[in-house]
C-alpha cells in the first residue's frame, strides 16, 4: 500500500479557507498537517482527525520549530506546502496606515518566502516531487484590482510574482509551484480583518456609508462561493500528477481570467458602480466639486 502524500497548510484557523483545505485534503487521502499561530483555533481540523501543529509564519523561531516537528513526523520529507496564511486590509490608498501596510506585506508576502525556504530541505526529499502552493487572489491581477483594497491587492500581486519566479527557479530541483488564484469564497476572512472605518480626514467621507459598506467585505461574505466546493475543487487540481501552474477557483475567478484579455480600464465603470465611487462623484458634484474638499492629501 502506497504511503499517503503529506501536506502542510498554514493559516488553518476555524472557519478559514485553510481549515476547509485541510479537511478536503484529509478526505482525499492525504496526510495533513494543519497549522495556525494559535492551536486553540484548530478545533475543526482536530475534530476531523487531522494532525495540528503550531506555526506563526512571521516568526523565525516558530517556523524553525515547525520544520523540526514536521521532519520528525514524516521521516524528513514533505510532499506539499500550501502557503495559505494571510490577511486583508481595506482602505483607500490615500488613507493607508503605512505601518499596518508593512505588517500586511510581512504576512502576505515575506512569510511566503521564509516559510518556503525553511521547508525546502523537506520538499526536495519528496519521493513524488515537492509541491509549493501559494494562495494569492484574483485581485492580484491588475484589471481585477478593486478600489479600496490597494494594499491587499499589491501584496497578493507580489506573492503571485514571487510564485512565478519560484516556479522557474525550483524546477531543476524537481519542485513544482502552483499559484492558487482564489476568487470570492464564504469564510471568516473579512470578519478577521481590521475594523473598517475611514479616518476623519479622509477625502472619501463625502460618501462614507457607501464606501465603508464596500470596504467591509459584506458582499463577498454573503455571495461568495461555497467553501467546501471550493476546497474540493482545489484539492482535485493539486492532487494531479502534474498540477496546473495556475489554479482558478472561487466566485469571479473565471471572470477574472477572461477579463485579463480586456483593455486596461475596460472595467473601471463597473468597479466605480459597485464600490461606491460613483456615489463619491455624485456627492462631490452636489457639494460644488473637488474644490469643496478641505483636506489636502
Amino acid at each position: 500500500m502506497a504511503a499517503k502524500r503529506t501536506v502542510l497548510i498554514s493559516g488553518c484557523s476555524d472557519g478559514s479557507l485553510g481549515s476547509e483545505l485541510a479537511r478536503a485534503f484529509h478526505r482525499n487521502g492525504w496526510q495533513v498537517f494543519a497549522s495556525a499561530r494559535n492551536l486553540a483555533r484548530l478545533k475543526q481540523a482536530q475534530d476531523a482527525g487531522i494532525e495540528i501543529v503550531q506555526l506563526d509564519t512571521t516568526s523565525d523561531e516558530s517556523i524553525a520549530a515547525c520544520v523540526a516537528q514536521i521532519s520528525e513526523l514524516t521521516g524528513g520529507s514533505l510532499d506539499a506546502l500550501v502557503n495559505n496564511a494571510g490577511a486583508g486590509y481595506s482602505m483607500p490608498v490615500m488613507d493607508l496606515d503605512i505601518a499596518q501596510t508593512r505588517q500586511l506585506f510581512d504576512l502576505n508576502v515575506f512569510s511566503l518566502i521564509t516559510v518556503t525556504r525553511a521547508f525546502f530541505p523537506l520538499l526536495v526529499k519528496s519521493s513524488s516531487g515537492g509541491l509549493v502552493v501559494n494562495n494569492t487572489s484574483c485581485m492580484a491581477l491588475p484589471h481585477a484590482s478593486m478600489p479600496f483594497s490597494g494594499a491587499y491587492n499589491a501584496s497578493k500581486a507580489a506573492a503571485a510574482n514571487f510564485s512565478e519566479v519560484l516556479r522557474v527557479e525550483l524546477a531543476p530541483f524537481g519542485i513544482k509551484v502552483t499559484n492558487l488564484v482564489t476568487g470570492s469564497v464564504k469564510s471568516t476572512f473579512h470578519a478577521n480583518a481590521p475594523h473598517i472605518s475611514l479616518p476623519p480626514t479622509s477625502i472619501y467621507n463625502v460618501a462614507k456609508e457607501a464606501v465603508e459598506k464596500w470596504m467591509s467585505g459584506a458582499e463577498a461574505t454573503a455571495t461568495g462561493a461555497d467553501p467546501i466546493e471550493w476546497a474540493e475543487g482545489v484539492v482535485k487540481d493539486l492532487s494531479k500528477t502534474k498540477p496546473p501552474l495556475w489554479v482558478w477557483r472561487g466566485k469571479h475567478a473565471m471572470a477574472a481570467r477572461i477579463g485579463s484579455f480586456l483593455p486596461v480600464g475596460a472595467l473601471d465603470s463597473i468597479y466605480a458602480s459597485r464600490t461606491g465611487l460613483n456615489e463619491v462623484s455624485r456627492k462631490l458634484k452636489e457639494q460644488g466639486g473637488v474644490g469643496s474638499i478641505n483636506k489636502t492629501p
